[in-house]
Order: structure tokens, then C-alpha cells, then sequence
């Protein structure tokens, strides 16, 4: 699995935080209503964003089991700061750390399991991966929120007949083999939303976009570099044009005349 730098996860929380489904989450309280005691899982928690922004906005006594395999990152999540406060109700939300895959989750680990949640991960995984955690999920009784997956959509203004070559030099990059692995990339949430449907749970999917312009500059900047980069690493004959194309925008960036729509998707999934 990737591995993400604190400073780069520290520096999207906002985004992630205004980009975020909303309208999924009633369905959530919904689920989880009647429940007192509610244990949720992060799986890849990066430094725990996640859990920051949706233990506020659900009830209950909360036990939150984050996981990732970077100890760094584990250790940045469970520091005081770093921690949810308190859930919606005022209720108590306690958090505890779990260094493991998350791709070798089986549905016994999930036993007890309130809701299965993640941020911008489903596209790091594999078919086969995204099938075994799904029965895992399916097979707890477990709900799942899968926030922030890329749909390998990417809107820039002003636009340049550039752009579409890197969107699909970055798509193609992201649906990579690495490590003998065949990376879903933007196809993850149509995968996973198949997935959940075959397995008879009921499956909703809705836009959450990064829309970023001259007050997160220095994000975008970081994106930009990011996104032509790795382009430009899957097809290195666009190399020449990509040095060129990113000195430009960045100084676009830097001037406060760039606006970017990164469009994200999440998926809710409630068992029968």
C-alpha cells in the first residue's frame, strides 16, 4: 500500500472535511440508532481525519480501532490532539490503534463491528481485495462509509488542451500494477458499488469533489505537482510538455488564477 507523509494528509484535511458527502450521513444515525455502544473501524487511518470530522456527527459512545500498517502515522493519530473530541450527543469517544493490512481483514475480525469506515482508499486496492473486504463487511453485519475515492475526474479553469492528456496519463498511473498488484485506481467505486449489490446490501453513492481555488493555493500547488508527476512517470514522452505545462499552472496557482474540481465519490453500504 502507498505510504502518505503526515504534512500531505495534514494539508488536505480541509478539503477533505468541505468535500465530504453529507447526505450520507443521516442514513448512518439512521443505522445506528438504538445503539448505545457503537465501535467504528478506520481502515487506513492516516493520521485519523476521518474520525476527527464523523465521530461529531454521529451519537452514541464511540470506540474507534484505527488501522493502518505505518506505525508513523498510527502514532500522529493517537496523539492527544489529533483525537475525536466527542460524539454528537456529547456521548464519550475513546480511540485505540491496530498496526495490521487491511487487505487480510476476514469478516471474524469485524466481529462486533458497528460500521466499517475509510477515506481515500478504495483506489489502492485491487478487484480481488475490494471482493474479500466487501464479504468481510457484508458477512460482520456491519454499515461502511468509503469516503473521498478519485473518479479519475479533474476539471481545470481556465482549461488547456493539456489537461486531458495528463487526466489520462494520471488515470492510467493510478490503475498501475505495483508489486504484482493490479491497482483499481478510478474504477473502485463502480467496482465496490457492484460488489455490495451482489452481495444483497443496499448501496448509495454520492459526488464528493475537491473544489479548490486562489485560498488554497498552496494545496492546489502540492496536487498539481503530484498529479503531473505521476503522469509524466506512467508516460515519460510527455515529460518535455509536463515541465512546461506544470511551471505554468503553477505559477497560475501562485497568482490566485487557478480553480481545480478533483471529483472524489463515497459510498455508503447498509446490510440487509
Amino acid at each position: 500500500m502507498t505510504k502518505y507523509a503526515p504534512s500531505w494528509l495534514q494539508l488536505r484535511e480541509d478539503a477533505d472535511a468541505a468535500a465530504r458527502a453529507t447526505e450520507l450521513i443521516e442514513p448512518v444515525r439512521t443505522f445506528l440508532r438504538g445503539q448505545d455502544d457503537v465501535v467504528i473501524r478506520d481502515l487506513g487511518c492516516g493520521t485519523g481525519s476521518l474520525g476527527r470530522w464523523l465521530a461529531r456527527r454521529l451519537p452514541g459512545r464511540q470506540r474507534w480501532i484505527l488501522h493502518d500498517r505505518d506505525p508513523d502515522l498510527l502514532t500522529h493519530a493517537l496523539a492527544r490532539t489529533s483525537r475525536p473530541e466527542h460524539a454528537l450527543d456529547g456521548s464519550e469517544v475513546t480511540v485505540v490503534t491496530e498496526q495490521r493490512d487491511i487487505t487480510e481483514l476476514r469478516a471474524e475480525d469485524l466481529a462486533g463491528t458497528t460500521l466499517v469506515a475509510a477515506s481515500a482508499l478504495l483506489d489502492l486496492l485491487t478487484a480481488e481485495e475490494m471482493s474479500r473486504l466487501a464479504e468481510a463487511c457484508v458477512k460482520a453485519g456491519c454499515a461502511v462509509l468509503f469516503t473521498l475515492s478519485v473518479s479519475g475526474r479533474v476539471v481545470l479553469s481556465p482549461k488547456d488542451k493539456f489537461d486531458i492528456e495528463i487526466s489520462d496519463a494520471f488515470n492510467a498511473h493510478q490503475r498501475r500494477v505495483t508489486d504484482g498488484r493490479w491497482l483499481l485506481g478510478p474504477d473502485a467505486v463502480d467496482v465496490a458499488f457492484g460488489v455490495f449489490e451482489r452481495l444483497g446490501a443496499t448501496v448509495r453513492r454520492a459526488a464528493s469533489p475537491w473544489r479548490l481555488g486562489a485560498d488554497q493555493a498552496v494545496l492546489t500547488a502540492e496536487w498539481l505537482t503530484g498529479w503531473v508527476g505521476a503522469a509524466c512517470e506512467q508516460r515519460p514522452e510527455l515529460s518535455p510538455d509536463g515541465d512546461d505545462y506544470l511551471r505554468w499552472r503553477l505559477a497560475q496557482c501562485a497568482a490566485g488564477e487557478l480553480n481545480a474540481v478533483i471529483q472524489h465519490e463515497d459510498l455508503l453500504v447498509v446490510p440487509a
